[in-house]
């Protein structure tokens, strides 16, 4: 397993070539893909369900598949990606009256589990549930659009976040969304960071290989 990954997010990716997007990243050096779920609902846009997951695994990607649920409610999503091939799912606490049992759900479907923080979205109560997590996502911007600032105080939270997995026994990925940049990738990392989601600095690259040698250029003065 890689020290960092990175995770192309397919939202600004172009969506009348998905299939040429989604394998041209991973050809460039890209580890994984993240797949952003909005409903409309609980974040204020509308995206992909779960035939866009499996148009992809019929298409011939066999990376993981990180799907990222802005939607609520969890449940049946989470069933629905599962059968279309997710590897990765997490999803929001504000978005299931059971965070556990939702947790348990992902993870009997076969998948990896995982919690995602919004910014203002407080650490309470995750210690409970540490060992039913396989992933938690820093959310560095306010969920629903791809294209946004990196909001600075989310490198407190990192920390915050990083402090917390090492009380886990077992490895918990340190995942981070929203502004993800060359320029601030490394601090980013140093701050606990070992997975990296980002959209138009590398779909918005006239070379995806170059955008992603140049973060992990980055990547590599962060150890």
């Amino acid at each position: 397993m890689k020290p960092y990954i990175i995770a192309p997010s397919l939202l600004s990716a172009d969506f009348a070539r998905l299939g040429e997007e989604a394998a041209a990243v991973l050809a460039a050096g890209a580890d994984m893909l993240h797949l952003d779920v909005m409903d409309n609902h609980y974040v204020p846009n509308l995206t992909v369900g779960p035939l866009v997951c499996e148009a992809l695994r019929k298409y011939g990607i066999k990376a993981p598949i990180d799907v990222h649920l802005m939607a609520k409610p969890v449940d049946q999503l989470i069933i629905d990606f599962a059968s279309a091939g997710a590897t990765h799912i997490t999803f929001h606490p504000e978005a299931s009256r059971h965070i556990d049992r939702s947790l348990d759900l992902i993870r009997k479907q076969g998948c990896r589990a995982g919690l995602a923080l919004n910014p203002a979205t407080s650490l309470h109560g995750i210690e409970y549930v540490l060992d039913k997590i396989d992933l938690i996502l820093v959310m560095s911007v306010n969920p629903g659009f791809g294209g946004q600032h990196f909001i600075p105080s989310a490198l407190n939270k990192i920390a915050h976040v990083k402090a917390l997995i090492k009380t886990a026994q077992h490895r918990i990925h340190l995942a981070v969304d929203g502004g993800v940049k060359v320029d601030n990738i490394q601090a980013i990392a140093k701050a606990g960071a070992d997975m990296f989601i980002a959209g138009s600095a590398i779909y918005g690259a006239s070379d995806y290989a170059k955008a992603i040698a140049a973060m992990r250029m980055q990547l590599n003065g962060a150890t």
